[in-house]
């Protein structure tokens, strides 16, 4: 039982609710979009890398978790809660008994106002008279009879020509995927993902099969001692990801503090991407409530150039379009085998991970310059042993990894000095000759090689209605990179904004992010290297207008220049208002900008919303505008259909691109159609 004390204190902060539910799903979606946007600009990552993530927050906005229910790996699917915070919210839980209500949520310690924002949509509180047994036989025929399948297809139809299709490419120019899915709660998943990219034949020349890529998977989850099983195209994530990872990467964003960073072990793979991902089978089993082991078999096939029996080149696009990219396709193939023992005890996280990977044939890239220590060979490993320990407000996280050659650390801590006030620091070193081709971790660079540096960051909220945020990382690279023709470079990123929400329904922030690297001075031949300094200023204000209208005002502005060189400037204006009417199934967002910028150093990006599971934040260059309309209409609980109309005019040029996507004209249109069937 509750004491009396704390239900008073229940009444009197719902009463003064700091978070109404009904503008929870809109201002977490909004949050959501400015995460997803950061990450784009400032972490190179494609739309595909965070479909699995979007897929399975938009399941639980349908669903949502019961807090009282959940266990411990429910909610660490969500990546906005770290250990601290889900440790707290299973201890409350277990002391005070099952929640009342959702709003308790701001007596569990750790909460603050920005995570509950994001996670209230995807959650709920109910009583539960007893917890759920597993059986296989109720698996079975619960699935049949209760099971949720999804039929989903896309197309994208350009309203120009590119100079490619009149010579070079071999199929249409629009672009189609099927994506069909089963899931029974959060015990079984499968399903079946075809793609075709615009200018790829469909059933004909290389693609006689149909599409041009085909993934199948089949996951099961928490059965018993099994804790997962995955069967097709699968993901890997564990540990601080130096060892392997496939794995949603939140990078140096604006919200890196916030978010967990341990890996998630085995995922199942329904999304387009056609390079991330193992194929074959994976399995975590509980060999008691503190050691898991996890173990992994792929086999698949890849693109690349071979010439004399050796792999030259690995062919990372996925396109086939030409028959030169067709050539390339299915070249050689890669094995993979490995392991994952975890144990876990009250604050502590022990893990050792291990990856041996084969080509079929000998992998010798051109090595020279920049690229003279990366992989190369036939046969390659990585062993790596995590961490993590946590002590009160304070967590700490890392690990410590081997390869064939090299060796690479990386190590986190979190502090929270208050409800209000957080703080991260992470050192890493990655040598210049680690080889780790399924590694992704947190860096400047988007390989873990040749890299090291160290990140602080701060996220605090001095005032009710006021939050700061403020970050530096200073890195360095030991040996020649890309545009970077001497030994040893570095470089600063720094960040700071702040927040200011006069009411639940307005937001605006300031944010200013300064960066310095070094880069060969173009035409010089690596003779000549200048530090190069860029500096970015955004102002963007969030707003609902009633229950139905939403604005979004957003104001960019870039200086970029080289010493001794001439400064380079951008900046763009956009405008968004969208309405939602729920009676009618309709939502309709509009958005424009105007963009002017010296060159491609000085870009603009503009983030827009994209169709289902997905955002899209394209970069402009030059002088021009840009107009989008995104329209939503859910017919019933079983069909919903989406538009979305791209409009791009540019006034300071008569041809768009070079090359086979040679646009001859200053304008171009282009028209994206999504339908959902859920039966």
């Amino acid at each position: 039982m509750k004491s009396n004390q704390l239900i008073w204190l229940i009444s009197i902060i719902n009463s003064l609710l700091i978070i109404p539910v009904c503008n929870a799903q809109n201002r977490s979606e909004t949050i959501l979009e400015d995460i997803f946007e950061d990450l784009s600009v400032n972490n190179r990552v494609e739309e595909s890398d965070w479909e699995e993530e979007l897929e399975e927050l938009a399941f639980y906005r349908q669903e949502p978790i019961n807090l009282n229910a959940a266990t411990r790996s429910q909610l660490e699917q969500f990546p906005f809660l770290n250990d601290w915070q889900v440790e707290n919210l299973l201890a409350y839980i277990y002391i005070h008994g099952q929640m009342k209500s959702i709003y308790e949520l701001q007596l569990v310690e750790g909460m603050d106002r920005q995570t509950i924002r994001l996670l209230l949509p995807f959650v709920r509180v109910e009583d539960i008279n007893n917890k759920d047994t597993f059986q296989w036989k109720s698996l079975l025929r619960n699935a049949g009879r209760y099971g949720r399948h999804e039929l989903l297809t896309r197309f994208d139809i350009p309203f120009y020509r590119r100079d490619g299709y009149k010579h070079t490419y071999l199929g249409t120019p629009v672009y189609n995927s099927l994506r069909y899915g089963f899931r029974y709660g959060d015990r079984l998943y499968a399903g079946l993902t075809a793609e075709n990219d615009a200018g790829e034949p469909w059933g004909a020349l290389h693609n006689r099969a149909g599409y041009d890529y085909y993934s199948f998977y089949l996951l099961l989850k928490d059965c018993g001692w099994l804790k997962r099983l995955a069967v097709g195209n699968y993901r890997l994530s564990f540990g601080q990801g130096l060892v392997v990872s496939n794995d949603f990467l939140m990078g140096k964003s604006l919200y890196a503090s916030s978010f967990s960073t341990e890996g998630r072990g085995i995922r199942k793979h329904a999304s387009t991407d056609e390079l991330n991902y193992f194929r074959g089978v994976a399995a975590t089993v509980s060999l008691s409530k503190r050691w898991d082991v996890s173990g992994f078999y792929s086999h698949r096939q890849m693109d690349g150039v071979v010439e004399d029996g050796e792999i030259t080149s690995i062919y990372r696009t996925g396109l086939h379009r030409s028959q030169r990219e067709a050539d390339k396709k299915h070249r050689f193939a890669l094995q993979a085998a490995g392991g994952n023992v975890s144990y876990q005890q009250n604050r502590i996280r022990l893990g050792i991970t291990g990856i041996y990977y084969v080509f079929n044939r000998s992998y010798e890239p051109k090595l020279t310059g920049y690229s003279q220590y990366n992989l190369h060979g036939k046969s390659f490993y990585n062993i790596g042993v995590n961490y993590g320990y946590r002590l009160g407000r304070l967590s700490v996280q890392g690990e410590t990894a081997k390869g064939s050659r090299g060796w690479a650390s990386l190590n986190r801590l979190n502090w929270s000095l208050g409800s209000s006030t957080r703080l991260m620091l992470v050192q890493r070193f990655y040598s210049y000759d680690y080889w780790a081709m399924f590694a992704r971790a947190f860096g400047e660079g988007s390989r873990v090689q040749n890299e090291q540096g160290c990140y602080l960051g701060v996220e605090t909220s001095p005032f009710r209605r006021w939050s700061l945020l403020a970050s530096v990382d200073l890195f360095s690279f030991p040996w020649k990179r890309y545009r970077v023709s001497k030994t040893y470079s570095k470089g600063m990123d720094g960040l700071l904004q702040a927040t200011f929400t006069p009411v639940e329904q307005w937001s605006m922030y300031l944010r200013y992010r300064y960066k310095q690297k070094e880069r060969d001075l173009t035409g010089s031949g690596g003779k000549v290297i200048l530090p190069t300094y860029h500096h970015q200023l955004r102002c963007r204000l969030d707003g609902s207008l009633g229950e139905c209208w939403s604005v979004r005002t957003t104001l960019d502005g870039n200086r970029f220049h080289s010493r001794g060189m001439e400064k380079q400037f951008g900046w763009q204006a956009t405008q968004m208002i969208a309405c939602r009417i729920p009676r009618a199934g309709l939502t309709a967002q509009l958005q424009g900008s105007y963009f002017d910028t010296d060159t491609y150093d000085s870009r603009v990006y503009i983030s827009e919303k994209g169709l289902l599971y997905t955002f899209y934040t394209p970069s402009f260059q030059g002088r021009g505008c840009r107009l989008s309309a995104h329209l939503r209409y859910d017919l019933n609980e079983h069909w919903m259909c989406i538009a979305k109309l791209g409009h791009t005019v540019y006034t300071d040029r008569n041809e768009i691109g070079s090359g086979n996507d040679l646009i001859r004209g200053n304008r171009k249109t282009d028209l994206q159609v999504q339908v959902r069937v859920k039966f």
